[in-house]
């Protein structure tokens, strides 16, 4: 089922020229559907459910094809894997330091923006912010 998002992605990618295969569509709509911060393994096992003869390197070619056309966020969580994100809107990311666990966190922090305009005199035009700890469920085991 195609969400209002997915469709208005599909229609700006075709009006760029971009041909957008079943099994691409699928990827789209995986990262939309899921708020877990998928890695692109993830993203692969779910997608070959619907599509077995897909392949990891149509996962990654259209992971970085969402990724330059700002449709995807692209999480480096470290030492642990990669992430991706179907929410390109800015918001935040918390990541535990146990289990990996990636969680969004929408807050107002746009005033650093401007606070770093002041220092640098740089015209900023987006920034990445990633808090690190240990979730709840890792914090009762230890």
């Amino acid at each position: 089922m195609e969400s209002k998002d997915a469709i208005a992605i599909l229609k700006s990618l075709k009006d760029k020229g971009i041909r957008f295969t079943p099994q691409r569509q699928a990827i789209l709509e995986y990262l939309l559907d899921t708020n877990s911060h998928p890695t692109a393994e993830e993203i692969y096992r779910q997608v070959k459910e619907r599509f077995p003869g897909v392949s990891l390197g149509t996962i990654y070619n259209t992971l970085n094809m969402l990724k330059e056309n700002n449709f995807l966020l692209e999480l480096d969580c470290g030492e642990m894997s990669t992430r991706f994100d179907g929410n390109a809107e800015n918001h935040y990311h918390v990541v535990c330091r146990n289990c990996g666990k990636v969680v969004d966190f929408h807050t107002d922090l746009l005033q650093l923006d401007a606070l770093a305009t002041e220092h640098t005199g740089f015209a900023i035009e987006t920034h990445r912010l990633v808090f690190y700890g240990v979730c709840g469920p890792c914090r009762e085991i230890h």
